[in-house]
């Protein structure tokens, strides 16, 4: 496994990371978090990346890490917090809620969720750009470090506001959308927000693996958009074969100057082991990074933001 440094935070991180939105949307069970949890770590993958609005998520993670907490980089989000009911929760609904006290509230939830007594990063979840201009709301984590509850504030964000965000100075890290049907942040973001020493934490960098449906679109929002991209990208490499394009994509993002670490979801533990093998194999060849970056040129419309 390859390590990167996080940063100004210092932090040493996986370049392979834990995204946790599918294991708390998707209600897998504990015992089945629990394995695919003790592999990665065994397998040396650190980072462990979840929010409060992923359903039951973050006590799922926190049950199965609990007794492990000081071999991980554990980071959440706070900003959209979840609806009450069991049924809701379970079908991942939630409402942005950008009220300081709201997120004062949220984030003592979310250490309670995650059985510790503070994450390594604390990261806004995709805020308006009116939030991020509010002293107020950039307080609340700021007070969140000052009290111990957070080593360091990030924000995981897209598009123009990444810009805003990386600019302002107010965060350590930041979370956001690169991908073969993301690359907006490759001229836009990353390069600012390397000059400023910041960590770049890379969330959907296999682009939800959206080819795997095929010729069939999927019936969810989530995946929809970068199956749409693909299709008109067309790129020749996924017609390999549905691990050959993992790869590829995984390789081409990890590859990606200034990125730090890529977040992978999974509901199967022996997903873990795949996503190792496809990053240890290294960068992609110079031609082959450089020809997916000329066909995103060639084909990608201004209205193919960062995906939030």
């Amino acid at each position: 496994m390859e390590y990167r440094v996080l940063g100004k935070t210092g932090l040493r991180v996986s370049t392979v990371g834990f995204g946790g939105s599918e294991v708390g949307y998707q209600a897998v069970a504990q015992k089945t978090v629990d394995k695919i949890l003790n592999t990665a770590i065994d397998a040396g993958i650190n980072v462990i990346d979840t929010a409060e609005c992923y359903a039951d998520g973050e006590a799922l993670i926190g049950k199965a890490i609990s007794k492990r907490r000081a071999e991980v980089v554990l980071m959440t989000k706070c900003g959209h917090a979840p609806l009450g009911s069991a049924s809701e929760r379970a079908a991942g609904y939630a409402t942005p809620d950008w009220e300081p006290a709201m997120l004062a509230r949220s984030i003592e939830r979310s250490l309670k969720n995650l059985r510790t007594d503070h994450v390594d990063v604390i990261q806004f979840h995709s805020p308006p750009l009116a939030t991020l201009k509010d002293g107020r709301v950039i307080e609340v984590l700021r007070k969140a470090r000052e009290r111990g509850q957070a080593r360091f504030v990030g924000c995981s964000i897209d598009s123009d506001d990444a810009v805003y965000a990386v600019e302002s100075g107010a965060f350590d890290t930041i979370q956001i959308s690169v991908s073969i049907a993301d690359q907006e942040a490759i001229d836009s973001v990353l390069p600012k927000a390397v000059a400023r020493g910041m960590g770049v934490i890379v969330k959907r960098p296999i682009a939800n693996a959206a080819w795997r449906h095929g010729k069939q679109p999927p019936g969810d929002w989530y995946t929809r958009p970068y199956w749409d991209r693909l299709r008109k990208l067309d790129y020749d490499f996924l017609k390999r074969g549905v691990e050959d394009a993992a790869a590829v994509a995984l390789r081409f993002t990890l590859g990606t100057a200034g990125v730090t670490t890529a977040i992978v979801g999974t509901t199967r533990p022996e997903r873990i082991a795949q996503n190792i093998a496809h990053a240890g194999a290294g960068p992609l060849p110079p031609s082959e990074y450089e020809a997916i970056r000329a066909r995103w040129r060639a084909v990608a419309p201004a209205d193919w933001t960062g995906q939030r």
